[in-house]
């Protein structure tokens, strides 16, 4: 078999301290994000009197030796784990994607996905601004390879419109990032978002729902456990869930059909017995909703789900919705899953799939979601 085109729908970047400085006005400087140690000695981030990535640092098995050096890189102790050089330097991270046999890559966040949690609107705006004005310049090393998603001051809907425009016009990013946990009390499906759904939707880029392990953000299944082990098994999948059931039943796939999501990094093996689910309420519970179609047929028009790379359950996503909403995601340079080796494992649940299912979830069904050119 020749080597398919790889297209990464979900890579991560370690943000280096030192960017906070660099792209935001000095008045800020007092407030930027600063790695500390908890009152167990694992490491977080702190901005102004908030503690944030504590529930993550807590899966580590490693302490963190937290560097007070602005210009510190995340291998010379900011981050608990040993990481990838390519999570902050961008050559290094086509070297290992070339290592790995990857061709493309859109880049999410690692620290700033908890940017939702600072309760300063204004800062959480700033900080945002700042994390894509890095991560503009961090592509810039192959624009055609590496690919920007918009990180977003949700709090402020107004804020985040016009930051998706800019990050869109002026930079070329190819997507909304939203965590699928409320934001200033408001679920996904709130009608307060109606705008920016229209902006994202006029602009031809789509929305990427990604889950994390937040503090404070309300998060589905936190109340079961204090283990951080099951408070990452239940958050992702079921965050991810409640988002999608928001979207679709809620009508907001009804009321703007030319808007694609994507759901990433919650596994996929839940999506046909969800969709199952939703029709069935649908049916039975129709004069509640606001709805033409079953929510399956809405997800199987502008729907999409990530596989990791070693998801068997890709296969029932594969025969049960369909081959054309499922997406490849590595989740390159976090811990996650192996590396190198993340393609070859993929290829080899792929290829079991129906005939030509390699090309669809490593080329053609992320050019659709993204709105690529096709090869």
């Amino acid at each position: 078999m020749d080597k398919p085109y790889v297209i990464d729908a979900d890579g991560h970047v370690i943000e280096p301290v030192g960017l906070w400085a660099e792209y935001t006005e000095k008045r800020y400087h007092h407030r930027l994000p600063r790695p500390v140690t908890d009152e167990n000695g694992l490491f977080c981030y702190a901005v102004d009197d908030v503690l944030l990535m504590r529930t993550a640092s807590r899966l580590s098995t490693q302490q963190a030796n937290a560097s007070p050096d602005p210009d510190a890189k995340p291998d010379e102790g900011d981050y608990p784990e040993t990481l990838r050089p390519g999570g902050w330097d961008s050559k290094a991270r086509l070297a290992d994607m070339d290592l790995d046999g990857m061709d493309l890559a859109f880049l999410y966040p690692t620290m700033a996905f908890f940017l939702a949690e600072v309760p300063d609107v204004e800062l959480q705006t700033v900080l945002c601004r700042a994390y894509n004005d890095w991560l503009a310049e961090h592509c810039k090393a192959d624009p055609s390879r590496l690919m920007g998603i918009a990180l977003l001051p949700l709090n402020d809907v107004g804020a985040s419109i016009r930051e998706l425009e800019r990050c869109t016009n002026d930079y070329g990013f190819r997507g909304a990032f939203v965590r699928p946990n409320p934001y200033a009390g408001r679920n996904i499906q709130n009608p307060a978002y109606e705008p920016f759904w229209d902006c994202a939707e006029a602009l031809g880029v789509p929305i990427t729902v990604h889950e994390g392990v937040s503090d404070s953000l309300p998060t589905l299944g936190r109340d079961r456990s204090e283990n951080p082990v099951l408070t990452h098994l239940f958050s992702h999948p079921f965050e991810q869930m409640a988002a999608a059931a928001g979207l679709l039943m809620g009508g907001v796939f009804e009321r703007h059909p030319g808007l694609h999501f994507v759901f990433l990094e919650s596994g996929c093996g839940w999506l046909p017995y969800w969709l199952a689910r939703m029709d069935g309420h649908a049916e039975t519970w129709s004069h509640k909703l606001d709805l033409k179609m079953k929510p399956s047929e809405y997800f199987r028009r502008q729907g999409f789900i990530s596989m990791d790379p070693d998801d068997e359950c890709a296969l029932a996503v594969l025969r049960d919705v369909g081959t054309e909403c499922l997406v490849w995601a590595s989740d390159y340079p976090h811990t996650d899953h192996d590396f190198p080796g993340a393609v070859k494992s993929t290829l080899e649940i792929l290829t079991q799939g129906p005939p030509g299912a390699v090309q669809q979830v490593l080329d053609t069904n992320p050019r659709r979601l993204y709105r690529l050119p096709a090869s």
